[in-house]
């Protein structure tokens, strides 16, 4: 049977949040089989939870951001993406801010503490949403795809009028029966533009930039003194908010996801006209070895 996971032990890190600028606490905490990833922001009295749904989903100008009656919990992508990478179904999320730290602007870190936590499976079914028909919404030339497939793969691809992105590789594809999360696209950085920075600022966004936690560029150039971590960084990070952004359907996804030139908020309009039709998905689960995909067995090999 593909379980449920979650951690073995609670672990806390602090870092600064990107758009806010301010210094973040966040612990995350074992949750019980079928929880889901919740949001808690323990800063108020009495406590909010905000539970990954993409429903919730308010503002997405440069992230995405979970909103439920005037209670924001923004840039929550890095770490969706991180436990989507590593197949946790289930956690409490303590944050004392409005945002997640931005850690080193990457999925990385977040990765490291839940693995550092130690992952365990669950006595309960892991439950996927399984996608049954191809549906695509577009914004212009800009559109995004969800069909039909035993496994979970992405294609995505970018346009950028930049030297710098131009000479990067702007297109990439990851089947995670065949990829590894962990050493091809969790350490994708953020990445922005110098001309831009003025602008975000006035608009109260990327208060907390900096070169510690975004690939930052002038017009001609990446300012990082170290360089891309991968020769094709800047498509890869988009698809590490890919599947940040698509983990908040609440369940690992049994479809193709691609998608040219999207972002947070086509995102997540993708997963609204998903789920607005339910004969377009189903949930299921694999109890019996011999009933689960090749594909989907590789995606949650058992935990040793």
């Amino acid at each position: 049977m593909l379980k449920q996971r979650t951690l073995k032990t609670l672990i806390r890190a602090t870092g600064v949040g990107l758009h806010s600028g301010v210094r973040v606490t966040i612990v995350l905490r074992p949750a019980a089989p079928d929880t889901g990833i919740v949001f808690r922001r323990i800063d108020l009295d009495p406590p909010v939870d905000l539970k990954a749904d993409p429903l919730l989903v308010g503002d997405t100008r440069l992230a995405s951001c979970l909103e439920l009656d005037g209670v924001k919990i923004a840039t929550v992508e890095h770490l969706m993406s991180a436990l989507a990478g590593l197949g946790i179904d289930n956690l409490y999320i303590d944050v004392d801010a409005n945002e997640l730290p931005i850690m080193d602007g990457s999925a990385a870190p977040f990765a490291f503490l839940l693995q550092s936590a130690g992952i365990e499976e669950q006595n309960a079914p892991k439950r996927f949403l399984r996608v049954k028909k191809t549906v695509e919404v577009k914004d212009g030339d800009k559109w995004a795809r969800l069909a039909p497939y035993d496994g979970f793969s992405l294609s995505f691809s970018i346009v950028f009028a930049h030297p710098a992105v131009a000479q990067s590789g702007t297109s990439v594809s990851i089947d995670f029966a065949e990829n590894s999360y962990l050493r091809e696209v969790a350490r994708a950085r953020t990445f922005g533009f110098m001309q831009d920075v003025e602008f975000m600022r006035d608009q109260g966004l990327a208060l907390g930039g900096s070169l510690d936690n975004a690939i930052v560029m002038d017009e001609y150039r990446i300012l990082n003194s170290d360089g891309l971590r991968y020769s094709d960084e800047f498509v890869k990070h988009k698809l590490l908010d890919a599947i940040g952004d698509l983990y908040l359907v609440g369940h690992p996804l049994l479809g193709a996801f691609s998608a040219h030139k999207s972002g947070h908020a086509l995102n997540n309009l993708l997963l609204r006209a998903l789920l607005a039709d339910a004969s377009q998905w189903e949930i299921v689960t694999f109890e019996r070895a011999e009933a689960t995909p090749p594909a989907v067995a590789h995606l949650y090999p058992q935990l040793v």
